[in-house]
Parts: structure tokens; sequence; C-alpha cells
């Protein structure tokens, strides 16, 4: 009898309502609305009864890639390790929220073909409203040269060109976005019915 060596994908296994494992990719700009929207549809699914957990890049970056910087491959570095485990946790049955910038198209289509049931989903707001929302101010600092590998001003963003979902934080309530990502993850069979969000505030 003979062993095969070669790496496999596994399939996600089901979660107690029967639904299988997977992973919301969030990726935009600084201030797009990534984190505020995780916690929303995370919210919603746990009333549903799903296992959800969420990766936040700011978090992450602070727990599990201390030591890193901004140069581009760090940056893919952190994104790697960031997909690995959210690997880990949807081949478990979990629903995972990654809310991270991961601003390489290249990297974030690595991560894809790792994960069964990878949603991405682009949140998408300019620049211009992203330095509006900024109020620690770091947009500023980017504009002026005082802070160097900034996404979106002076490093690159690539956006998706084909994700699951657009939504435009700019012009979207949380509510009516929040909604639209439930509604995809619906209808791919992903989560059960879930009441319709509830978040009222704008980011």
């Amino acid at each position: 009898m003979s062993v095969s060596s070669q790496p496999t994908v596994s399939s996600p296994s089901t979660t107690a309502t029967g639904h299988p494992g997977f992973t919301l990719w969030f990726t935009g700009l600084s201030g797009a609305g990534k984190s505020t929207l995780a916690t929303a549809v995370a919210a919603e699914l746990r009333e549903a009864g799903v296992s959800i957990e969420i990766l936040d890049g700011d978090e992450f970056r602070e727990q599990l890639s201390k030591g890193l910087g901004f140069s581009r491959e760090d940056r893919d570095t952190n994104i790697r390790r960031i997909g690995y485990v959210a690997k880990l946790l949807s081949r478990h049955g979990v629903g995972v929220i990654s809310a991270a910038i991961s601003p390489y198209r290249s990297t974030r289509d690595e991560v894809r073909t790792s994960i069964p049931n990878f949603v991405e989903v682009y949140v998408n707001a300019s620049v211009d409203e992203c330095a509006r929302r900024d109020v620690k101010g770091l947009y500023q600092k980017a504009l002026a040269g005082e802070i160097k590998h900034f996404t979106g001003v002076s490093d690159p963003y690539e956006a998706p060109l084909t994700p699951e979902l657009v939504v435009h934080t700019e012009n979207e309530s949380v509510t009516e976005s929040a909604e639209r990502i439930l509604t995809l993850l619906r209808e791919r069979g992903l989560v059960p019915a879930v009441a319709p969000a509830t978040a009222a505030v704008r980011t």
C-alpha cells in the first residue's frame, strides 16, 4: 500500500448549524470601514448561531506579526499568516472574517487558492473619504510625507478585479453594506437565514 505525499486542501467541516466553514475576506484602504463591517456582520451571524472569528489586521500585526515592517515582502508575509490562520479555522467549521488592508492582488489571490469557501469583499471608499474619517491624522501625515509606505498615498493599493462583492461605504450605511454581505453568504449556502442587519451608524 502506498501513501501519497502530495498536499491536499481539506474541505471545511460543517458547523452546528449544518453550514460549512468559510472565510469572508475584507480588503480596502485604511479607514474604508473593514473593521466596522466585520463587527456588524459578526454580530448578526453569532445571533444566528454561527461560530465566528474576526482576524483584524491591526490586532494581528500586534499579536502575531510583531517585527514586520511595511515593505512589500513584510506586507505579503503578514497576509499569508492571516490566510493560514483563516484556513485552519474555516477547515474546522468556523466562519472567519478577515479585516486587513491586504493591498496586493497577487497575494490575496494566493490566499484564495488555499481556502475553500473564500469570499472576497472589496470595501470601497476614496482616499479623500478615508482621510476625512481619520481621527488619528495618519492620512494627513502621509500626504505631507511624514509617514512612508502608507497604502493609498505613498504605497499602492491594488483593488480586486473580480471580488464576490463590492460595498461602497462612502454611499451606503453600515446596515446596508452588512445586509448585502449577509445576503451573499445566505445565497451561497454558507450561513443560515438571519434577520436583517441592525447596525445603524455610518462608517
